[in-house]
């Protein structure tokens, strides 16, 4: 084989090595690193057009310091609602849920309670043991089902995640949210029945929400940067007005 050619076949190969590259793990990201033409708050250029802003936190954000956090509300992005992992599967709980979700309301922010689901583990029992972990009151949101993994039977997965919430709406008489990713949800859980939950969209760097169905909650980052919070934590917007995001929490 002539030199020449053996140089044009390297630089081919380099060349489509730097193009996977680029497209696999640089271009799901480029999003950071793109000029903000808008407002910039928390460490991310901010959705325009939202008027009401939350986050969601577990034990990864360590010990959170809430009053500090409540010099929000100061800014123009005020912080107004808190969800936080309550369980995940069928026993493990969250060692700063209960923390969390006293202090939250002790300083006014509107909270809420989400579940990880385990698609390895029996539904109902996971349902059991988030009804056994979490008390919600009046002003409370409706509790969040995070479902992120498929499992080996998506048939199986659909029927599973309805006896889940099917049991917490009867048991909370509200119907649960339902949190996932863009993908997930035009891939797996894009039909009538889930179409009819309230749907909390996990989807980044982009500059609007791409899914074309009803939404109420969109996931925009997860390196939002905030007072009293020494770790990254997860933004979120409310498509709507703070009154409409009231009329959503719990009546008793």
């Amino acid at each position: 084989m002539p030199s020449w050619l053996r140089y044009v076949i390297a630089g081919i190969i380099a060349f489509l090595f730097l193009a996977a590259f680029f497209y696999f793990f640089i271009r799901p990201y480029s999003y950071r690193w793109k000029p903000c033409y808008g407002f910039k708050a928390y460490g991310v250029c901010m959705p325009s057009g939202f008027h009401v802003h939350g986050i969601d936190v577990s034990h990864y954000q360590g010990n959170i310091d809430w009053k500090m956090l409540t010099q929000t509300r100061q800014g123009k992005f005020p912080i107004h609602f808190v969800f936080m992992k309550a369980s995940e599967g069928g026993d493990y709980g969250d060692k700063a849920f209960s923390s969390n979700f006293d202090s939250a309301k002790t300083h006014g922010f509107i909270r809420g309670a989400y579940h990880f689901y385990n698609p390895k583990t029996d539904p109902v029992r996971q349902a059991d043991f988030f009804i056994n972990s979490v008390k919600l009151d009046s002003g409370d949101l409706p509790p969040v089902l995070d479902i992120e993994k498929r499992g080996k039977d998506e048939n199986q997965l659909r029927r599973d995640l309805k006896l889940w919430l099917d049991k917490i709406e009867q048991h909370y008489k509200v119907k649960p949210i339902l949190y996932t990713s863009y993908k997930f949800k035009t891939r797996y859980l894009n039909d009538s029945v889930f179409n009819s939950y309230p749907y909390w969209i996990a989807h980044y760097y982009v500059d609007s929400v791409e899914y074309r169905g009803e939404w109420k909650f969109w996931q925009h980052t997860d390196v939002g940067t905030l007072p009293g919070i020494r770790e990254k934590v997860d933004l979120n917007i409310f498509n709507g007005s703070l009154e409409e995001l009231q009329l959503m929490t719990i009546k008793k």
